[in-house]
């Protein structure tokens, strides 16, 4: 049986915490950042915590 391959995609875009949890960046930072109040950026900028139902795709693409 062939090993499973990391989904090259994933695993540039997620990290997992030491408690098994999976971290994203948030979305909203690309574009339009001069309409955008500083404090609305910042909140922005900060990573993200996925869902359990979504940590558990997350983590099969992974191969963890």
């Amino acid at each position: 049986m062939p090993k499973q391959k990391t989904h090259s995609g994933t695993k540039k875009r997620f990290k997992i915490t030491g408690t098994g949890k999976i971290k994203k960046q948030g979305a909203g930072m690309r574009h339009n950042l001069e309409v955008k109040s500083s404090s609305v950026k910042r909140s922005l900028n900060k990573d993200r915590v996925l869902s359990p139902a979504d940590q558990k795709v997350i983590k099969k693409l992974l191969g963890k």
